[in-house]
């Protein structure tokens, strides 16, 4: 894997990330805050969603796996957020 791959991976990572602090997970790094904003991480979760549908066919096995496993990941912490937010 290249440079390319590195980068696309450390993207969608970092997309995961700002979904993590949206849904409460981790600290805000500017607060040291837990405040879950489902929007704000639903935003992300269809960035990621939009970003999937376009880039289908051209990742790698890796990327691919990854991918899957961050969205399925965020989708399921999406729904626990929203449950404790109700």
């Amino acid at each position: 894997m290249g440079a390319q791959g590195t980068d696309f991976e450390t993207f969608l990572l970092s997309l995961a990330s700002s979904a993590m602090i949206h849904l409460g997970e981790v600290p805000d790094p500017d607060t040291g805050e837990r405040t879950p904003y489902p929007g704000r991480a639903q935003h992300n979760i269809d960035l990621l969603c939009m970003l999937r549908e376009k880039t289908r066919g051209n990742l790698t096995e890796r990327e691919e796996g990854l991918f899957q496993r961050i969205l399925a990941d965020l989708q399921l912490k999406y729904v626990e957020c929203c449950k404790r937010c109700a």
